[in-house]
């Protein structure tokens, strides 16, 4: 699963694979609300569009652009 696909809504095993993180991680970052999501019964979704501003987020603190 790659950003560039058409789906615009992730799982959290989806986020894993594009950010390359382990499910521990992935649930800090989402309790965390750094990433824009929302849960529906007990799956959450979490929209592409909030992944890339999280990258590109990520991409200013760590890196001078």
């Amino acid at each position: 699963m790659l950003l560039n696909q058409e789906n615009d809504i992730l799982t959290v095993d989806d986020l894993c694979e594009v950010l390359r993180i382990g499910k521990n991680t992935a649930y800090k970052l989402i309790n965390s609300g750094k990433l824009k999501c929302y849960r529906i019964n007990r799956t959450w979704k979490i929209p592409r569009q909030s992944v890339e501003e999280y990258i590109d987020e990520a991409r200013k603190t760590y890196f001078i652009v």
